[in-house]
Parts: structure tokens; sequence; C-alpha cells
């Protein structure tokens, strides 16, 4: 009697040789001595790595966090520029609108016939 796989056999074995490739090839854990007391028992050829693989750790995270921290400074001056273009934005209206009230009352003025206000 045969029994009903998941997978096909060629894509089980696959899978298989891909989850081993993978297994071998994961770096050793860091021991991350931050308590003495995890210490104890290393070999001074184990300190060294560990404390060489917590530095690589912290210079890893450190690029992590300044490319972050870079492009949050590019959204807060795209924030800030937005912020200033909507300001540019109310002013100019504000400026549309006082320009089209002196025209309204040009105009009303020059209909009531002061022609001092009708245009030319």
């Amino acid at each position: 009697m045969r029994i009903a796989t998941a997978f096909p056999a060629p894509l089980a074995a696959t899978a298989a040789l891909v989850i081993t490739a993978l297994a071998a090839s994961a770096p050793a854990p860091a021991y991350a001595c931050s308590d003495p007391d995890d210490c104890k028992g290393l070999s001074r050829e184990e300190l060294a790595r560990d404390r060489a693989e917590i530095r690589r750790l912290n210079r890893e995270q450190l690029r992590y966090v300044e490319r972050r921290d870079a492009e949050y400074a590019r959204g807060w001056e795209a924030y800030d520029r937005h912020a200033q273009d909507m300001d540019d934005y109310e002013r100019s209206r504000a400026d549309y609108e006082r320009r089209m009230r002196e025209w309204r009352e040009a105009v009303r003025r020059c209909r009531g016939g002061d022609w001092r206000y009708c245009g030319g």
C-alpha cells in the first residue's frame, strides 16, 4: 500500500535538500554574554568570537537605524515642504480674494455711474 504525501516525491526531496542546506549554512548562535555569569564556561576564543559577533550586530543595527532615520528625515522634509506649499497657497488665495473684492467693488461703482472705476 502506498502512503500519500503532501508533495510529489521530487518536490519533497528538493524541499528536504533546501532545508538541509539552509540549516547547514545558518551561522552558529551568538552567546551574547550580557551577563558575566553566562560567559563563565567560554574559552578566550569563544569570548572573542562572541564580542566580535556583538560588534557586528551592533554595526548592522546602526546602519539600519541610520537608513531608517534618513528615510524619516526625507519624510519630514516632504511634510515641511507641503506645509510651506499650503501656507503659500493660503497667502495666494487671500491675495486673489482681496483682488476679486476690489474688482467687484470697481464694477459696482462703475455700474453706479462712477466712471473712474470703469476700465480703460
